[in-house]
C-alpha cells in the first residue's frame, strides 16, 4: 500500500502540467499571414497624435515567429491489447482503405487516425508490401479492420514525384526492372536510374527485356552483357513465343519480388503468363505514341503457387531520383566503387576533375560509355536540383 505521501506525490506528479517547448512550423504554415494594416483615427482633434496618425504593420520578427508551442505528452496508449491485434501483409492501398493479407482471408482496412498523423510526411502511411498489426472491427459482418502499427521496413523502393519522396512499395527481396525492346521502345538510361533507385533502396535489382520477339535487330544480347558484366542478374522474356518465362518463375518463386518499369512493356502479362490464374488487366500500347496505357492503377502484392509474392506497380515513364544526396549518387552504380579510391582528389565528381580513375576506366573501356552517360545526367540534375 502507498503512504499517504506517496499519494500525494503521486497525485501531484499526475497534475503536474506537460511543459511546451518551440517547435518548426509545418510546410504549409511557413509563410506569413497577409499583412494588416492598423491605424487610429478619431474625429476629435487630440486623438491625431503623431504615432496614431501613421500607418502601422505588423510582421513577423524572424525565426522566432516562425515556430509554434506544443506540447509534449508520454506516447499515446495503443487502442487495443496487442496481443488481441492480428498480423497481414498490405497488398493494395486504395483510397483511405488498404486490402489487408492475414493469410487466411481478406481484410478491408482502414488506417488508424494516430498512425495517419504521426506518418503525416508519407503520401500514404502503409503501402503495398508492408507488414501491419490491425484490429478487426468486432459489430461488422465484414471483414473490416483498423491498422494500428506499421511494422519495420526491411527494405523500400522509393521515388520522387519532384515535391516529395514517397514509398512506391515495401519489404521486397528484389526488383525485376522490365523494358520491353520495342512498343514501347527501350529506354536504356531509364533502366539505369531504376537501378540507382534499387540500390538505394536495399532490395537486389535484376533486368527484364520483354517482348523479345521484337527485336529485330539483335540488340538485346549486347544490353543484357553490359549489366551481366558488372555482376547484374539479367534475362529477355517474350509471352508471345514463351522465351524466358520459366527463367523468370525461378527468380520468382520463395521471393517477394516487385516489377518496376514503364506503362506498356508488359509487367501485368509477365505476371499472368508465370501464374496465368491472376488474370490481370493488360492493354496494347498505343500505335500514335508508342506509350503504353496505365492499366495497373495501384501497386497490387499477390501470393504466387510456387511459393513467394509478387508486386505489380503502375508505370513510371520518368523517374527522379532526388532522394538520393548528390555525394551518394556514385555508391549506386556499381562498376564505379573499385575505382573511386583512386581518384586523385577525394571529392572528385567525375566529370571535370583531372586525375579521375572513373573517366580512365570509361576510356579504358572498362566502364561502359552508356552507363557514365546515366551518372553524368543524374548528377547534373541532381546539381540544378540543389
Amino acid at each position: 500500500m502507498f503512504s499517504m505521501a506517496g499519494r500525494r506525490e503521486a497525485q501531484r506528479v499526475a497534475k503536474r502540467k506537460p511543459q511546451g517547448k518551440r517547435v518548426d512550423f509545418r510546410r504549409n504554415r511557413l509563410r506569413p499571414a497577409r499583412q494588416k494594416h492598423w491605424h487610429v483615427s478619431s474625429e476629435e482633434p487630440e486623438a491625431h497624435i503623431e504615432d496614431a496618425a501613421t500607418w502601422e504593420t505588423v510582421r513577423h520578427k524572424g525565426a522566432l515567429s516562425r515556430k509554434r508551442t506544443i506540447v509534449e505528452r508520454a506516447e499515446e496508449p495503443p487502442s487495443a491489447d496487442r496481443s488481441q491485434l492480428m498480423r497481414g501483409t498490405a497488398i493494395a492501398v486504395r483510397g483511405q482503405y488498404v486490402e489487408v493479407d492475414s493469410g487466411e482471408k481478406m481484410w478491408l482496412c482502414t488506417v488508424r487516425r494516430v498512425l495517419r498523423t504521426r506518418l503525416i510526411r508519407e503520401r500514404h502511411p502503409v503501402v503495398a508490401g508492408d507488414e501491419v498489426l490491425f484490429t478487426p472491427v468486432a459489430e461488422s459482418t465484414l471483414n473490416e479492420g483498423v491498422i494500428e502499427e506499421v511494422l519495420p521496413r526491411r527494405t523500400a523502393l522509393h521515388r520522387s514525384d519532384g515535391r516529395r519522396h514517397h514509398v512506391i512499395a515495401a519489404n521486397v527481396d528484389q526488383v525485376i526492372v522490365v523494358s520491353s525492346i520495342r512498343e514501347p521502345l527501350i529506354k536504356e538510361h531509364l533502366i539505369d536510374r531504376y537501378l540507382v533507385a534499387v540500390h538505394a533502396g536495399g532490395p537486389e535489382g535484376i533486368i527484364c527485356i520483354n517482348k523479345a520477339d521484337l527485336d529485330h535487330e539483335a540488340r538485346i544480347p549486347e544490353i543484357l552483357e553490359r549489366y551481366l558484366r558488372i555482376g547484374y542478374r539479367a534475362l529477355a522474356t517474350s509471352t508471345a513465343t514463351g522465351q524466358g518465362i520459366e527463367e523468370l518463375r525461378s527468380i520468382l518463386a520463395g521471393k517477394t519480388t516487385m516489377l518496376a518499369g514503364q506503362s506498356g512493356v508488359g509487367k501485368s502479362s509477365l505476371i499472368n503468363a508465370v501464374q496465368p490464374g491472376l488474370n490481370l488487366k493488360t492493354a496494347h500500347v498505343s500505335v500514335a505514341t508508342d506509350k503504353g496505357r496505365h492499366t495497373t492503377t495501384t501497386a497490387a502484392w499477390y501470393r504466387l503457387d510456387m511459393g513467394g509474392a509478387v508486386i505489380d506497380t503502375p508505370g513510371i515513364r520518368a523517374l527522379d531520383v532526388a532522394m538520393i544526396p548528390l555525394n551518394e549518387l556514385e555508391m549506386h552504380f556499381v562498376e564505379f566503387l573499385d575505382k573511386i579510391p583512386h581518384c586523385k582528389f577525394p571529392n572528385c565528381v567525375h566529370i571535370h576533375e583531372d586525375g579521375c580513375a572513373v573517366k580512365a576506366a570509361v576510356e579504358a573501356g572498362t566502364i561502359d560509355p552508356s552507363r557514365y552517360e546515366s551518372y553524368v545526367d543524374m548528377f547534373v540534375e541532381r546539381s540544378e536540383q540543389g
